[in-house]
C-alpha cells in the first residue's frame, strides 16, 4: 500500500498554514540529518517505526533523548523554526 504522496496527505489532513516539503515524511532533509551520520540507518529504522505505529515521537538510537516525527509535525501545519531533525517543510 505504501505511504500516501504528499498531495494525498494534504487533502486528507486539515488544512495547512504552508506546505510540506516535496518528499515522504520518512525521508529526513539532508540538511537537518546528514546521511553521513554514523546512526543514520538506525535514526531512520526507528522514525519509520514510530510512523508506522502512529506514534508522535521515539528514542534516538544514539542520544536516548525523544524525537518529534514527521507525522507529527505534519500535523501541526506549520514549520516552528526550531531545527528539527524531521521537519516535514523544511526544504
Amino acid at each position: 500500500m505504501g505511504e500516501p504522496s504528499r498531495h494525498e496527505r494534504q487533502a486528507s489532513d486539515a488544512p495547512r498554514a504552508e506546505p510540506l516539503a516535496d518528499r515522504p515524511l520518512s525521508s529526513p532533509d539532508p540538511e537537518r540529518l546528514s546521511p553521513d551520520d554514523p546512526a543514520y540507518e538506525r535514526i531512520l529504522r526507528a522514525h519509520e517505526e514510530a510512523l508506522r505505529a502512529g506514534s508522535d515521537t521515539y528514542v534516538d538510537p544514539s542520544s536516548g533523548l525523544m524525537v518529534l516525527t514527521a507525522g507529527y509535525l505534519a500535523r501541526r501545519g506549520s514549520c516552528c523554526d526550531a531545527g528539527c531533525r524531521h521537519c516535514p517543510y523544511a526544504t
